[in-house]
């Protein structure tokens, strides 16, 4: 059982924030995803503007990051088993080139004023959808581009195209908005995603390993929830994410409102979003000099505390003063998705990485549509400042939650390194990779000393069998012989259990497992059993 720890996981890396950017293939794609990024952003202002323009209510507006979102809950899933089975540069060069062609579509709507506001949604949810289906792929090229040394000032990194596009985006777009309308500002989003295909058909990437013996979409799945299920480490990590998401998707949901209360035009609004982009690139700066002296949990329990006060601002201040406290806002948002987004990529073996990325990005950017809808709603039935009142108040018990909940201990530590000694076993007959499901069983010989200690280690095996695609595991023990003891488990297919021997056990998983053995006598005895049917 893996123990939580309230100091623990904490980084002591000493390479540079900015390490990653000497590196050519990292940095062409980090400059096209920032600008694909900063044309995301001026889309999302102009989209909230025309709302906002159009007199259409609190909660109409808020639905616009509804709609960017929910996608995330539809198809976050099925692309992150795309990403893991087919090769993602060609999966992200079709996703953006997708994109480009819906922007340019919404851009000749806009230009012949043949947009309104439901329009406008559904475009946004086809944006939202696409951007969805190649977000795992883009977190899970991130570890390819840098050693793995570099991986956390690579996520650092990936927070500035982001958050130096929210400081950066909003502002163009409030000024392009007053110069040259809302068209324009949709043309420029749709260049943005046009220059990141250019940049992904440039990467020259290696061959992605494994592709000629794919699994298959329904298979792959639920392997990949079975993983995430089983993996404690993992599933923390996601409870984090949807904790702080909650409350926090308030303050993006109902920034627009608040510029009404405050009598800003389309720029000023965008400064206030620029506030939280400026707030976030300073971040980039202090979050690693923070990580070196304290924990990354002391990091996820300040972070609530300070984007409270940033949410309480928007809701009460005068513009300077809300102005400046967003600052700290965008600090915040960014060390709560530095440390979680590292934390993910370090613990996440290779064979999963796009299903698990999946996973945390339809918990966070679900939990982030689900809750814009509610606080929308709120606004409209409480008004905007009180409803913004609530998100602080509910942030202040995120901050406190990390006390009990804390990331727990070997997060983004532990060896994800694929081990590949396994022996062939021999077979009387030679299975397709299709026949099962299969019973799987292990024979122990257990030093009679070392039954209960055996039993507690085994603990560990379950969860280990259970990551890597096993189910229905039992420890049985012999009725006959006080020493043996036998460990079964189903897999799906005989396809799937040379995946789990040969792709999916780590260097943790044989740790695991040799912890086990050093309560046992010889080697245990391994055998699979078929179905009937499957036989010749």
């Amino acid at each position: 059982m893996v123990k939580a720890a309230s100091d623990a996981p904490k980084v002591a890396s000493t390479v540079s924030a900015w390490a990653p950017m000497a590196i050519p293939a990292f940095r062409v794609l980090w400059f096209a995803q920032l600008g694909s990024n900063i044309g995301t952003w001026m889309q999302t202002v102009g989209a909230q503007w025309f709302l906002v323009d159009a007199a259409a209510g609190a909660t109409v507006i808020a639905l616009v990051q509804t709609a960017s979102l929910a996608p995330a809950m539809l198809f976050s899933l099925p692309a992150g088993v795309l990403a893991d089975s087919y090769d993602r540069r060609r999966l992200l060069i079709w996703g953006n080139a997708a994109s480009a062609a819906l922007a340019v579509a919404l851009t000749v709507v806009a230009a012949a004023n043949l947009l309104t506001p439901w329009t406008l949604l559904a475009f946004t949810f086809l944006l939202g959808a696409t951007s969805a289906l190649t977000s795992p792929a883009w977190q899970a090229i991130q570890p390819e581009l840098v050693p793995r040394e570099q991986i956390g000032a690579s996520s650092a990194l990936g927070g500035v195209t982001v958050n130096g596009a929210r400081a950066v985006g909003p502002a163009l777009a409030g000024l392009v908005l007053s110069v040259a309308g809302v068209p324009v500002v949709f043309g420029i989003n749709a260049l943005s995603f046009v220059a990141a295909a250019i940049a992904l058909f440039w990467w020259r990437r290696p061959p992605q390993e494994n592709l000629d013996d794919r699994e298959q979409f329904t298979p792959a799945l639920l392997a990949g929830v079975r993983y995430v299920a089983s993996a404690g480490l993992i599933r923390r990590i996601l409870l984090r994410a949807a904790l702080f998401a909650l409350p926090a998707s308030a303050l993006w949901a109902l920034l627009p409102v608040t510029a009404q209360r405050l009598g800003l035009d389309s720029g000023g609004y965008g400064l206030l979003l620029g506030a939280l982009g400026v707030g976030a690139v300073a971040g980039i700066v202090v979050l690693p000099l923070a990580r070196r002296r304290f924990s990354d949990n002391v990091i996820i329990a300040v972070s609530p505390l300070l984007f409270a006060v940033g949410v309480v601002a928007a809701a009460y201040l005068a513009f300077l003063p809300a102005l400046l406290l967003l600052i700290l806002s965008g600090v915040a948002w960014i060390g709560t998705l530095t440390v979680l987004n590292a934390s993910l990529q370090l613990t996440l073996p290779q064979w999963v990485r796009s299903r698990g990325a999946a996973v945390y990005i339809l918990v966070f950017m679900g939990t982030m549509a689900i809750g814009s809808f509610l606080w929308g709603v709120a606004a409209q039935f409480l008004g905007a400042s009180a409803a913004l009142a609530w998100s602080g108040a509910i942030l202040v018990l995120v901050s406190l939650s990390t006390r009990f909940l804390p990331l727990l201990r070997g997060t983004g530590t532990i060896d994800r390194t694929i081990s590949l000694t396994w022996a062939t076993p021999s077979l009387i007959f030679e299975p397709e990779p299709s026949d099962g499901p299969v019973l799987v069983t292990f024979s122990y010989t257990v030093r009679p000393d070392s039954v209960e200690a055996f039993q507690h280690a085994m603990r560990a095996v379950e969860k280990s069998r259970r990551r890597t695609g096993g189910y229905r595991w039992r420890l049985y023990r012999s009725g006959d012989r006080p020493d043996l003891m036998l460990e079964s488990f189903m897999v799906p297919s005989w396809g799937e259990f040379r995946r789990q021997q040969t792709q999916r056990l780590t260097g943790e998983d044989r740790e695991i497992l040799r912890r086990a053995l050093v309560h046992t006598e010889g080697e245990p005895e391994e055998r699979h059993f078929f179905q009937a049917s499957t036989t010749p």
